[in-house]
């Protein structure tokens, strides 16, 4: 059974920093993509970031996140990583995270195969 369990989400103020963390199990880790999606109130779930399997070497942004946010991945920790700097209001969310068995990284949120329950992100003005 595949889990994907978020923790890092809080309350911050705007130019503030997080990290959010992604713990998955049951599943061999390094051998699928992994993402970071957001949902606000009323609005879609949209993709924010995204890793490449194995090593990680690829990694995928939304341009509202470029240079501000960071992906990695840990394969000896089966985690996935999302540092979060200089934050906005617009930043708050619910975000989650998501695995995928693929070469090729998709930003469409059903593609992806599995997701965790999230973790809730709110950025104060």
């Amino acid at each position: 059974q595949v889990q994907l369990v978020e923790s890092g989400g809080g309350l911050v103020q705007a130019g503030g920093s997080l990290r959010l963390s992604c713990a998955a199990s049951g599943l061999t880790f390094s051998n699928y993509a992994m993402g970071w999606f957001r949902q606000a109130p009323g609005k879609e779930r949209e993709f924010v970031a995204a890793v490449s399997r194995w090593s990680g070497g690829n990694t995928y942004y939304a341009e509202s996140v470029k240079g501000r946010f960071t992906i990695s991945r840990d394969n000896a920790k089966n985690t996935v990583f999302l540092q979060m700097n200089s934050l906005k209001p617009e930043d708050t969310a619910l975000y989650s995270c998501a695995a995928d068995y693929t070469a090729v990284v998709l930003t469409t949120p059903n593609k992806w195969n599995y997701w965790g329950q999230g973790t809730q992100v709110t950025v104060s003005s």
